[in-house]
C-alpha cells in the first residue's frame, strides 16, 4: 500500500524489428496513493478507506512502511509528521489527517489472533455483534434462539450474523409463501452448512441448536439397532448403543426441490414462529444441557 501502485504492461514496437513487439511497463498510482491525493485536494472533507477482511491478507506486506505513516501523530500537517520515499518513483509520500482507514474482521476466523502488536496499537478495535433487532419479529426470535444455543455449545465468537436473514426485510408479509420460501432457502443453503462447519459433522450438537434432539427435524436420529448393523449373531454386549444423528432427507422431495411444509415444521421446532409444530408438543430443544 505504500508503493506507487505497481507497473502496468503496455506494448511497444521493437526498434530493430518493426514486425516484433516488446512489452514495457509504465508506472502508475496505486489505489491508496490515488485515494490520499484526492484527500489532500479536499482537506475539509473526510475520506474513508475500507479494507474488507483485513486479517485474511499478509498485513505486514499490505501496509509496509505505511504502518508508521497512518498513526495520528505522523499524519501530514501534524508536528510529528513523517513521510516515506516510494521505491519506484522516489517521491515522498505521506498520509493526510482527513483519511480514515477501516478494516473489517470476522471474529470466527482464527487468523484474527495472529494480528501483530504493531497493527493493534494503531487501530481502535470495535466489536460488532449480530443485531437481531434489524430483522422482523420471526427472524429475530429464530436468530436469538439459535445464537443462544451456539454460544452455549461453542462460543460467542461463532454466533450467526443477522445478514443471513436480511433478504427477508424486503418481504412485508411474514406469513406469505414468499417469506416462507425464502426462509427455508436461508436455513437449508446457509444456516445448516455453517453449523456443519462449526461442529465438524457433530449432528448431535447441530440437532440441539436446531431444536430437534428429541424428535425428527432438520436432523433426525439414525437407526442404531446394533443387531441390525452387525447382524443378530454378533456379540455386541460390550458396545454402547448411542444415538447417531443425520441430516433429514425429507428436507427435499423426490424431485430434489425444497419441501417447504416440512422445513417450516422443522423451523417451528427451533422457535414456534409459525404456530406450534404439527407433531404435537413443543420440542424440549430449549434445554441444551
Amino acid at each position: 500500500m505504500s508503493d506507487d501502485g505497481g507497473n502496468g504492461p503496455s506494448q511497444a514496437e521493437d526498434s530493430e524489428n518493426n514486425s516484433g513487439k516488446d512489452i514495457k511497463y509504465t508506472l502508475h498510482n496505486g489505489i491508496f496513493k490515488e485515494f490520499c491525493e484526492k484527500a489532500k485536494e479536499s482537506p475539509n472533507k473526510k475520506f474513508v478507506f475500507i479494507i474488507d477482511e483485513i486479517n485474511r491478507g499478509n498485513i505486514s506486506k499490505i501496509f509496509g512502511e505505511l504502518i508508521t505513516l497512518i498513526e495520528d501523530t505522523k499524519r501530514k500537517g501534524k508536528p510529528e509528521a513523517m513521510s516515506a520515499k516510494l521505491p519506484y518513483s522516489g517521491k515522498e509520500f505521506s498520509v493526510p489527517e482527513n483519511v480514515y482507514i477501516i478494516g473489517t474482521m470476522n471474529t470466527a476466523d482464527r487468523s484474527i489472533a495472529m494480528i501483530d502488536t504493531a497493527l493493534r496499537r494503531r487501530f481502535r478495535f470495535v466489536e460488532m455483534m449480530p443485531d437481531p433487532g434489524l430483522l422482523d419479529d420471526k427472524a429475530t426470535n429464530l436468530l436469538k434462539k439459535i445464537n443462544e444455543r451456539i454460544e452455549y455449545l461453542y462460543d460467542r465468537e461463532h454466533t450467526i450474523g443477522h445478514s443471513f436473514f436480511m433478504p427477508l426485510k424486503d418481504i412485508t408479509d411474514s406469513n406469505s409463501d414468499e417469506y416462507k420460501n425464502k426462509l427455508c432457502e436461508i436455513f437449508v443453503y446457509n444456516i445448516i452448512p455453517l453449523l456443519q462447519e462449526y461442529f465438524y459433522e457433530d449432528y448431535k450438537k447441530i440437532a440441539l441448536v436446531l431444536g430437534c434432539s428429541n424428535k425428527d427435524g432438520f436432523v433426525k436420529k439414525k437407526d442404531n439397532e446394533l443387531s441390525t448393523i452387525f447382524g443378530g449373531d454378533s456379540d455386541t454386549s460390550d458396545l454402547d448403543s448411542e444415538n447417531i444423528y443425520e441430516l433429514n432427507s425429507e428436507i427435499k422431495n423426490q424431485n430434489g426441490e425444497l419441501n417447504i411444509e416440512n422445513i417450516i415444521n422443522y423451523i417451528n421446532l427451533i422457535k414456534p414462529v409459525f404456530g406450534e409444530p404439527d407433531s404435537g408438543e413443543p420440542d424440549s430443544g430449549d434445554d441444551t444441557t
